[in-house]
């Protein structure tokens, strides 16, 4: 984000100051914000910080702020870094564990040999033909992995999106918000989706890659059977090794199964019943989703089914919509006024 504007909001002071430690230490190292009556420090994916090297950042910080304070670390695991960490900054902490939110039983997980590319693609169409998810996320450990699978998908006409760490901030929350809407049903990602992805409808989870780091493994099940619901999470295997430490890190008696050669039904298609469409206006200029929910219902004429989820984001607004009344939708919200005024919209 805009380093200059932050630095003219932290003047009218803040209650709670939240930040990457990069942004926060240089914030602190040119005195934009005071730290004598800070009480309470907290780190959020501590250990990903540690993995991401911010140690020494972190460190700093700390430096920084008034001994006497509350000091709070959210942890997914607790390997050793995240022990010595706790020792050098906390005194006699409590430790609080909480049990996994995805029973064994709730996730059905599979692993199918895939030795090639070619391989994997045939695997992945098979998966979406078998399982018609209408929310479904792929993993892939690199970024060129992603954009490749993604140009193969859509040549088979899979709509998709595709998420890691070239996409700006903006595009990354337009991305996710047009996901939860169900607009897309395919989001192929690297593993920065698989901490910060919380939709808790999503049916399928395919490693089109195992990941090399095996705590990854699994952030990236965990996405799916969320929300009391169940799920399934399938692996395709072309490196044995990683497989084996799979199997041993997660404790499972899964085997490699090999996935039937079948002709794919070349007219299937993944079609979402939902479109999303873009308002020029969010949080900042006070829209409220009641607010869009009254003007598609009440003015342009919109059934209550025909609106889905709605996400309001600090400069615009996404709104999921029935495919079938995705054009009246759109035509109605650039020719009526929301709360008075005029705003732009267009479908994505």
């Amino acid at each position: 984000m805009p380093y200059r504007p932050q630095v003219h909001s932290l003047s009218h002071k803040a209650h709670i100051i939240v930040g990457t430690p990069g942004r926060i230490l240089k914030h602190l190292s040119e005195n934009n914000f005071e730290t004598d009556h800070i009480n309470t420090l907290v780190l959020d994916e501590a250990d990903r910080m540690l993995d991401m090297g911010f140690s020494e950042d972190i460190q700093a910080i700390i430096d920084y702020l008034p001994k006497n304070r509350q000091t709070m670390l959210f942890s997914a695991t607790y390997p050793d870094n995240i022990k010595k960490l706790a020792q050098s900054i906390m005194t006699n902490p409590a430790v609080v564990e909480v049990d996994t939110t995805h029973q064994a039983q709730v996730i059905e997980q599979v692993f199918y040999e895939a030795n090639s590319t070619s391989d994997k693609l045939y695997s992945v169409m098979k998966l979406l033909q078998d399982n018609n998810p209408s929310s479904c996320v792929i993993f892939c450990n690199t970024k060129i992995a992603c954009d490749e699978l993604a140009d193969d998908l859509e040549r088979n006409s899979v709509p998709v999106l595709v998420l890691h760490s070239d996409f700006e901030q903006r595009d990354r929350n337009e991305i996710l918000a047009i996901f939860s809407n169900k607009s897309y049903p395919v989001l192929i990602a690297t593993d920065v989706a698989a901490r910060g992805l919380d939709i808790d409808d999503i049916e399928l989870v395919i490693n089109y890659d195992l990941p090399y780091d095996m705590q990854n493994y699994t952030h990236r099940i965990g996405r799916t059977a969320r929300a009391g619901k169940s799920g399934k999470a399938v692996s395709l295997v072309d490196n044995i090794k990683l497989f084996d430490e799979v199997k041993e890190y997660a404790n499972l008696s899964n085997q490699i199964e090999t996935m039937k050669k079948e002709p794919l039904d070349k007219n299937f298609r993944l079609e979402p019943i939902w479109r999303s469409i873009y308002i020029n206006a969010g949080k900042k200029t006070k829209l409220r989703a009641g607010d869009v929910v009254g003007v598609l219902t009440a003015s342009i004429g919109l059934a209550k089914d025909d609106v889905g989820k709605i996400n309001t984001l600090e400069m615009c607004t996404y709104v999921a919509v029935k495919e079938n009344v995705a054009t009246k939708a759109v035509e109605g919200l650039n020719t009526h006024k929301i709360k008075g005024k005029f705003f732009r919209a267009f479908l994505k």
